[in-house]
């Protein structure tokens, strides 16, 4: 039988890597657990040994369940009757099998019924997850939700709802609405108190909410009257059996099917109040939708894995003039692009989710030295950073991995038949929902405006040289990096629209760095790596070029007033 864990080296892999010791012994207390939970590891060989069987499992489950119910659920969808809504057939029986599996509570800890795996792991669940279907990854990587249940709720909050989730109870964010997008501190859905009830009551409208008729919902709504900026916003748990909450309609999607997106009535919905008042949007939807990104990055890495595998499988089938369409240079440079793509947006996701880790475990700890603390304080730092980075970049190659697989297809990738065709919508939304490309870029612009990017690149650069990646490369990626100090000095001196106008060239430039750094880190792993990482760095060398000339050539003030008052007077810019 397939298997998505065991066919996939690059995913064990990332187990190995040295920050794992770290991850694993905060995680279990210094290996203080095994006194008390039987399940619990006695130390790092035997947290592997376990991370292991489990993503074996999950492995098993993403190939022989999932991804063969991926097609009937994105021709079924999901359906929406007297306020309700019905999952697709196959989408439900993905739910039972992982919910018997005892897997929804893999990183919820063991006195809430939950596994304590790392963030790492359940990344790696989600990327296989989205690899399946990239619809229902959106419902198996909501329960995060319990994330911010676990670290702002009370104990009697925690208590009630953590092992509900734990044992397979749907979750969603209720955060938009018709007219607060990106712009959520507009949100205006009512929340009251009712002394009569000992709870608030939400009124309003919520809208593009991702399972939207889910078990527990997160919801921001606005607590305190008379505001209209972000201090009025609270954040609400609700549970469906509580009542007040219809669903309108479900939203008819390009992609992502399996997944209902929809338009929710709030009709006196009582609820309970999550942290404190005013902070549901300054503190606890900021953590929520930054889980919400790695999660994102984990799909788009799932669907580009997907992609690339058909792409590569149908190349080698597919006989032109007498020989497999993959011994042309064309396709097989096509091929290597996005071998390159996915593997840079891999390396990303987890190095991400690592600094993740770290970041939140010593979060919870309430005793920390001060080396703790400032390891704390470095690992949030950039998770922070990188987190809107990996968005970023991993959505839109996500996108182009899709496309180029559509493109190996030929005609026949234009058909409803065969996979690309779904794999390409779906990845479309990954550069959209959870704050467009443009928003990410606006989350990062400041770690490379402040210097904090390019310091973790000359860090790199320190830890790659003592490794054997090669002088030329070495080389080349010091002379990219000294470059993009030059871009970052350059833009600096900048007024704002021109600043703004750049930044997504800035963070693209740097981003590349990276990424490029931990592929040729990763090299010596195998010729595999090794070939991805030199492919990468000749496409994000030639790239960084172009930007860097982009932003000396610079696109004066002039230039920009002109732009701009051309598309808001005549709308398209054309007369």
């Amino acid at each position: 039988m397939n298997n998505f864990y065991k066919d996939n080296d690059r995913l064990k892999r990332q187990m190995t890597h040295p920050m794992m010791k770290r991850i694993v012994a905060l995680k279990e207390d210094g290996y203080t657990q095994s006194r008390e939970y039987r399940s619990a590891p006695e130390n790092f060989n035997d947290a592997i040994d376990s991370y292991d069987k489990v993503m074996e499992v999950m492995g098993e489950i993403c190939a022989g369940t999932i991804a063969q119910n991926a097609y009937d659920v994105d021709a079924e969808g999901p359906h929406c009757e007297h306020g309700r809504v019905t999952y697709a057939s196959g989408t439900q029986r993905n739910h039972e099998m992982l919910t018997r599996s005892g897997l929804y509570g893999l990183t919820q800890p063991r006195r809430y019924d939950g596994l304590n795996f790392p963030t790492v792991l359940f990344v790696m669940a989600s990327e296989m997850v989205a690899r399946a279907d990239a619809g229902f990854c959106n419902i198996w990587s909501l329960q995060g939700c319990v994330d911010i249940i676990r670290e702002f709720g009370d104990e009697d909050l925690k208590a009630e709802f953590i092992p509900r989730i734990a044992c397979g109870a749907t979750c969603s964010m209720d955060l938009t609405e018709p007219d607060a997008g990106s712009d959520l501190q507009s949100a205006m859905l009512k929340a009251t108190w009712s002394e009569e009830r000992g709870m608030w009551l939400l009124n309003g409208v919520k809208r593009f909410i991702t399972n939207g008729d889910a078990d527990i919902k997160l919801v921001l709504a606005r607590s305190e009257s008379g505001t209209a900026d972000a201090r009025g916003l609270s954040c609400f748990v609700y549970d469906r059996s509580w009542g007040g909450v219809t669903v309108r309609r479900i939203e008819h999607k390009m992609g992502i099917k399996g997944s209902p997106t929809c338009e929710l009535a709030f009709n006196d919905a009582p609820a309970k109040l999550l942290g404190s008042r005013g902070l549901g949007l300054i503190k606890y939807v900021m953590s929520m939708m930054n889980g919400a990104r790695l999660d994102i990055g984990a799909q788009s890495v799932g669907i580009m894995e997907a992609a690339l595998r058909e792409a590569v499988r149908y190349a080698n089938e597919r006989r032109q003039f007498g020989v497999p369409i993959a011994t042309f240079p064309a396709v097989y440079s096509m091929l290597g692009r996005m071998q390159a793509k996915l593997d840079g947006s891999r390396a990303l996701l987890y190095e991400t989710a690592r600094y993740v880790d770290i970041a939140k475990t010593l979060a919870a700890k309430s005793d920390l030295t001060d080396d703790e603390r400032a390891e704390m304080r470095r690992a949030s730092k950039y998770a922070d950073m990188f987190t809107p980075m990996l968005k970023l970049m991993a959505g839109e190659y996500s996108n182009e991995v899709a496309y180029d697989a559509v493109q190996v297809y030929g005609g026949s990738g234009f058909i409803k038949e065969f996979p690309v065709e779904r794999l390409y919508r779906d990845a479309r939304v990954t550069t959209l929902y959870e704050g467009t490309s443009q928003m990410q870029v606006v989350a990062a612009a400041r770690y490379a405006a402040s210097g904090v990017l390019l310091n973790r690149i000359r860090e790199y650069e320190a830890d790659a040289a003592v490794l054997d990646i090669g002088v030329k490369a070495k080389v080349r990626l010091r002379k990219m990096t000294d470059e993009f100090e030059r871009m970052c000095e350059a833009v600096a001196a900048m007024d704002g629209d021109a600043k703004s106008y750049h930044a997504r060239d800035l963070v693209e430039t740097g981003a590349r760095i990276v990424i490029a750094y931990l592929l040729m880190m990763d090299s010596k792993s195998d010729d595999r790596a090794a070939l991805s990482a030199s492919v990468y760095l000749d496409m994000a060398e030639a790239q960084n070029l172009q930007a860097a000339a982009a932003i000396t050539a610079g696109g004066g003030k002039e230039q920009l007033e002109n732009m701009k008052g051309m598309f808001l007077k005549n709308g398209c810019g054309c007369k």
